[in-house]
């Protein structure tokens, strides 16, 4: 199907940059926060912040995936080889995204308790489902987390490279500039 539109609308941009900062902050923090000793001030405020900021960041990425069911978008551009990657790595990164919110949910709730986002509402708990779900989704949440930084930066990367060396609209199309 071809489209005529020749960049991403305001909303799937804000969406868009939203949650890459939301995945690189989440990713920054939940990487210092598994170190913090029990007497740090932080210990309780950082891990509230993190599951606050990550369920908010899965509504986001539901209304992203909504929105981009009814609006249009700009065709990727690239050789064969590279619209099917760029269409392989989207999908990955939703796929890992949604591991991610699951097992953070699952290491979150294991006890019972909701996960409280910012005094605003609680996503109810299930308790525990089955047996060690904490440990099991702890080490699938961080190698998820990990596999999605690395996929997010070679996204990152790939704009960059359309950008400078192919010197294509594909970064254009993201930031609202038409060339």
């Amino acid at each position: 199907m071809s489209s005529n539109v020749q960049t991403y609308n305001l909303t799937a941009r804000v969406l868009h940059w939203v949650s890459a900062l939301a995945v690189f902050g989440l990713f920054g923090v939940g990487y210092w926060m598994v170190d913090l000793s029990y007497y740090s001030e932080w210990y309780r405020v950082a891990p509230h912040w993190h599951k606050s900021i990550g369920i908010l960041l899965c509504v986001v990425t539901l209304v992203r995936i909504f929105w981009k069911k009814i609006t249009e978008s700009p065709e990727i551009e690239g050789h064969k080889l590279e619209v099917l990657a760029a269409k392989v790595a989207h999908s990955a990164i939703y796929v890992l995204l949604f591991t991610i919110f699951t097992t953070g949910y699952l290491i979150s709730t294991e006890d019972g308790r909701g996960i409280d986002v910012f005094g605003i509402f609680t996503v109810p708990g299930m308790g525990a489902l089955f047996e060690g779900q904490a440990d099991l989704s702890g080490q699938i949440h961080r190698i998820a987390a990990w596999a999605l930084v690395i996929m997010s930066s070679l996204h990152a990367l790939a704009a960059i490279k359309h950008h400078f060396i192919t010197k294509d609209n594909t970064l254009n199309k993201m930031i609202g500039r038409i060339k």
